[in-house]
């Protein structure tokens, strides 16, 4: 007959706890680690060779096309603001009249003096050919000689007070204040009834041509250097022309290409850096001075390697690196890039096409380990989906 025993069951249960009792004392190495030793699990993708674009993207600064500080020529006092603050003013269009009642009284002066002048000069070339008709009659010669004087004196004196006449209504023309571009005028420093004084340090206003406009870029020398040499060795292929766009501070792309204005001519001694200007057309006005952009220059067309950006790691000494999987084992490579395309660097060392690149399960990615490795895809933004049937085959 068997036997059952009522104590059976608590006796398991305190063998079950000192069972986890004792697997809690052991050392960490000791127990089972799920997974510890195992291969990583990584998305892997063939890289090709590919003919593509050649690009630098560099950080630029907008610059005024024109710019200018309107300050008054006489001295004076604001009667009027013509313009509206923030509106486009044309090239002579009258910003500020200055109050020209003194301007117009030295105007009417001057012409009094000319009008004196040449009563002066006719009634001193009537003396001169009095005398020169009697002359040899009661008119000697030093009386001709002392009027042909006179004459002379009363015509420099003409031409001294129309001179004064011209330096009169220049002053009362300067009362009104243009603008010598066409731009958008800033809002007024002063008031009517300001007393403002010629050429004074303090601007009146400030007018701006915003289209087109001007993106200052700076470039290291050793970039130009590394171009040259890919130009030189027939790596890379230089299109016609330089291909300029511009990416704007939230992102989006500018719809309007550039064109290279000023190319650098110097290097910076304190920065090693060369700095270069390039245009665009800003009919809309949605660039305006100060603004950090990031301009992309299209070189020409290079022979290289694709690889996607998200797949890299970038140290903080700059160097880029990758993954790659072989036979089954991950290798860290040093990658040479040369700009990007499409959110792939354009790599021309440290791979080769035909390499197997590790683009996911870069987590735990590290040099050496053993993969478990899968075919995948990669889009152009960077999504890694799983690989096909039909695309296996195919490879």
């Amino acid at each position: 007959m068997a036997y059952s025993s009522p104590r059976f069951p608590a006796a398991l249960n305190w063998i079950s706890a000192g069972a986890i009792t004792l697997l809690m004392t052991l050392p960490a190495a000791a127990q089972p680690t799920p997974g510890r030793g195992g291969p990583i699990a990584a998305g892997i993708i063939l890289l090709k060779e590919a003919q593509v674009p050649y690009s630098v993207t560099l950080p630029g600064r907008a610059v005024a096309y024109e710019e200018v500080d309107i300050r008054p020529r006489v001295d004076g006092t604001i009667r009027d603001i013509i313009y509206e603050a923030g509106r486009k003013v044309e090239k002579g269009d009258v910003l500020f009249r200055i109050e020209g009642d003194t301007f117009e009284v030295d105007v009417a002066a001057a012409e009094a003096e000319v009008a004196r002048a040449k009563a002066a000069v006719t009634a001193a070339e009537a003396t001169l050919s009095r005398y020169e008709r009697l002359q040899g009659t009661g008119v000697t010669i030093e009386d001709v000689e002392t009027a042909r004087v006179a004459v002379l004196q009363n015509k420099a004196e003409l031409s001294s007070s129309r001179a004064a006449l011209k330096i009169a209504q220049l002053n009362l023309q300067r009362t009104e204040i243009q603008s010598p571009i066409t731009g958008i005028a800033e809002v007024p420093n002063v008031s009517v009834g300001a007393v403002v004084t010629a050429n004074q340090s303090d601007a009146l206003t400030t007018v701006t041509r915003l289209d087109p406009i001007y993106i200052d870029v700076e470039e290291s020398s050793k970039r130009l250097a590394e171009v040259r040499a890919m130009i030189e060795g027939g790596t890379l292929e230089r299109g016609e022309d330089l291909d300029l766009s511009l990416t704007l501070e939230n992102g989006a792309q500018y719809d309007q290409k550039g064109t290279l204005e000023s190319p650098g001519t110097r290097v910076s001694t304190t920065t090693g850096t060369f700095e270069f200007r390039i245009r665009f057309d800003n009919p809309e006005r949605r660039l305006l001075p100060g603004q950090f952009l990031r301009v992309k220059i299209e070189l020409g067309t290079t022979r290289a390697v694709l690889v996607p950006q998200g797949a890299t790691a970038r140290a903080a000494d700059g160097t880029l690196t990758a993954f790659v999987a072989v036979d089954d084992i991950a290798e860290q490579r040093e990658l040479t890039e040369h700009g990007s395309y499409k959110n792939a660097w354009i790599v021309t060392d440290g791979i080769s096409a035909g390499e197997a690149l590790i683009v996911d399960g870069l987590t735990s990615m590290r040099d050496g380990a053993s993969l478990k490795t899968v075919p995948v895809n990669i889009s152009d933004t960077g999504v890694v989906t799983e690989q096909a049937a039909d695309d296996s085959d195919e490879g």
